[in-house]
Order: structure tokens, then C-alpha cells, then sequence
């Protein structure tokens, strides 16, 4: 079958494909006719890798983050997945571990540290040094108001029972030894990690 056209019809067809055309081009199509090939997201990223602190698992991940690197600039975490290489996961994370980038960008997460007074129910913001320092005191009167140095049977035992510490799991070989020995200096029996809580 044959079709006959005219010049006058490959005319106007023509010139209605070049308006369609030059119609697209000022920009009244829909996205998907002028989409273009778009960088991949990761392209001059920062790669850290950490640890999954959701759980004793000790899963291992990669953050991505963007950032000039300047002084007093913080990069900004954009993209988390899991470590290929992480003995322990081998690249796979969990629903909690794959959804930790909701958690950092989070508007409900305290970032520093905040106190509520005696008989108020406002918190207020403090600096890292005043934190510090007030758990320092409160720890140092609670260890010389209930340090006991002898037992009922009067044996030696040195030992602080009204506080306990819990550790990470996910931690060197070194970082544990220090912790159990500051935590034993210090007469502290109670020490534990999410790995048993």
C-alpha cells in the first residue's frame, strides 16, 4: 500500500515536528523528554568507615559525606551503605543499620549536651567542659559516700557496688583492656556491654 503525500502535507508535517521540537528545548516537555545522564552521587565524595552502634553486632559501614574540608566546616553525611570488606557483615546491614542516615539527620537528636535542673522540667544546653565536670562530681561523691574498703567479714575488697559501667562491644583489644582497668582502679565491679545487655 502506497501512500501518497502531497508537498503541501510534507510541509506542514515538517514544520509541526521542528515546533514539537523546538517546543521541548524551551523547555515545555515533561522532564523525561529532556532528561539527561545525571553524575553518580557519590563522584568527589569523603569515605569514612565506621561501626553500626545500633547493636553488639558491630556491623561495618561506609559513610559518604561532602564537605570543602575547611576549618570549623562539618561535611554533611549523605549516603550510607555497608562495608564490603568488614569482616563481620561483608557488606550488608540491617533495616536499622541501612536506615542510620534518618537517625543523623534527624531534628529530634541532642547533639550537645543539656540538664535538667532540680524541680524544672526545661533543659538547658551545656558547654562539654561544665558535663563533663559535673559527672566527675557526682561520680567522686557517690564513689566517697559509698566505697567500702572492707566486707562484713573484714577482708579487704575495695570496692564501689552503687555504680556500673557498660562498654561497647565493638572495640580493639586495647580499648577493652583500658576500660577494664580504669573501671577496676576505679572499684567498679558492674561492667558490662550491649553484647550481654
Amino acid at each position: 500500500m502506497t501512500v501518497r503525500v502531497s508537498r503541501r502535507q510534507f510541509l506542514k508535517f515538517g514544520a509541526a515536528g521542528v515546533g514539537a521540537s523546538s517546543m521541548a528545548m524551551m523547555g515545555f516537555a515533561p522532564d523525561e523528554a529532556v532528561a539527561s545522564i545525571r553524575h553518580f552521587k557519590l563522584t568527589g565524595a569523603k569515605m569514612t568507615r565506621n561501626i553500626c552502634t545500633y547493636c553488639s553486632v558491630g556491623c561495618g559501614m561506609l559513610l559518604y559525606s561532602r564537605g570543602d574540608g575547611a576549618i570549623n566546616v562539618v561535611d554533611e553525611i549523605y549516603h550510607v551503605e555497608g562495608d564490603p570488606d568488614h569482616p563481620v557483615s561483608r557488606g550488608s546491614l540491617c533495616p536499622r543499620g541501612a536506615g542510620v542516615l534518618d537517625f543523623i539527620k534527624s531534628p529530634s537528636r541532642v547533639k550537645y549536651p543539656e540538664v535538667r535542673e532540680p524541680f524544672t522540667n526545661e533543659w538547658k544546653r551545656i558547654s562539654w567542659e561544665e558535663a563533663f565536670s559535673r559527672i566527675a562530681r557526682r561520680m567522686k561523691d557517690d564513689r566517697d559516700k559509698n566505697f567500702e574498703t572492707h566486707d562484713e567479714q573484714g577482708r579487704l575488697v575495695n570496692r564501689w557496688m552503687t555504680t556500673s559501667m557498660v562498654a561497647a562491644s565493638a572495640c580493639t583489644n586495647e580499648t577493652a583492656y583500658l576500660t577494664q582497668k580504669i573501671t577496676r582502679a576505679l572499684g567498679i565491679l558492674k561492667l558490662d556491654n550491649q553484647a550481654r545487655v
